[in-house]
Parts: C-alpha cells; sequence; structure tokens
C-alpha cells in the first residue's frame, strides 16, 4: 500500500524528485508570478493613459482586483510550465534522445505522479515563493545542486531512492 504513495517513480504517486519539483516550484513561481506582475502593471497603465481623470477610480478598483486575478494568472502559468516539462520528459522516458537517457529516466513515470503530484508541487512552491519571497534564492541554490548531482554523479534517476 505505502508503495503507492512514496516509491519508484514508475509506480508510486511521490518519489525522490518531488522534492526538486517543489524547489522548482519556488524558483518558477517566483519567476512567473514577476512576469505576470509587470505585464499586468503595464496593461493597467496603457488603459489609465487613455481613461480621462473622472474615470481613474474605476482603474484603481481594477488595480486593487489585479491581486486576486493575478493569483490565477501565475497558478495557470506554473501549471503551463509544468505540464511542458511532463511532455518533454515523458518523450525523454521513451528514448527520444537515445537510450542513454532512456537508461538514466528509469522507465516510465506513473501517471498520478505525472499528472498530479508533480505539477503539484510546483503550485505548491509557487504559494510558498509567494508568502515567503526570501525562500526562491535558497531554493535556486538547492536545485541547481540538486539537478547537477542526480543529472551529471548519479548512475540514473532513481539511484538515490534504491540506495535510501
Amino acid at each position: 500500500m505505502l508503495e503507492v504513495i512514496w516509491g519508484l517513480k514508475t509506480i508510486a504517486i511521490f518519489d525522490v524528485w518531488t522534492f526538486e519539483h517543489l524547489l522548482s516550484g519556488l524558483s518558477v513561481g517566483s519567476a512567473v508570478h514577476k512576469k505576470n506582475h509587470k505585464e499586468m502593471r503595464k496593461f493597467f497603465r496603457t488603459i489609465g493613459t487613455v481613461i480621462r481623470t473622472g474615470e481613474y477610480r474605476k482603474l484603481k478598483k481594477l488595480l486593487k482586483r489585479e491581486k486576486h486575478h493575478s493569483l490565477h494568472f501565475d497558478i495557470m502559468g506554473v501549471l503551463c510550465l509544468a505540464f511542458a516539462w511532463e511532455t518533454i520528459e515523458h518523450y525523454l522516458e521513451q528514448g527520444l534522445l537515445g537510450e542513454r537517457v532512456m537508461y538514466w529516466f528509469q522507465g516510465t513515470e506513473f501517471w498520478a505522479n505525472r499528472i498530479i503530484s508533480d505539477p503539484l508541487m510546483l503550485v505548491l512552491g509557487y504559494l510558498i515563493a509567494k508568502r515567503y519571497p526570501r525562500l526562491v534564492v535558497p531554493a535556486r541554490i538547492l536545485s541547481f545542486v540538486w539537478l547537477i548531482f542526480h543529472i551529471f554523479i548519479d548512475p540514473h534517476s532513481m539511484w538515490l531512492h534504491e540506495i535510501l
């Protein structure tokens, strides 16, 4: 029963790469939030230059609601990036770049891991980054170290799970 919750990526919902997805969520979520916030501000400033001074109050109301709308745009951006990566990862697992890369991936990810838990971890990372922005830089450093270690030093992606 526990193997379905925590275990190898081919049979479990959560695996050792869940931590990397959480760290990536902090980093990616922060970047998506900054980009969306910048674009929305630019959009509302453009509207503000067109609107007469008397109607500027309506624009202020829109700007107050921007934070609420920004959350939806941010989560959609994070999910789009998450599913884009999961699509690329699927093709890499199938051997698109050769046998060596296919061996490193150690099989195809369990569907619930790919479709539910990995994107959910990125969204959770985004929400943590939004609440605690000072954690973004340490998360980026940890994520970078994790990726360097696991891609270039480990023999395959599930090696850490096997030795634990």
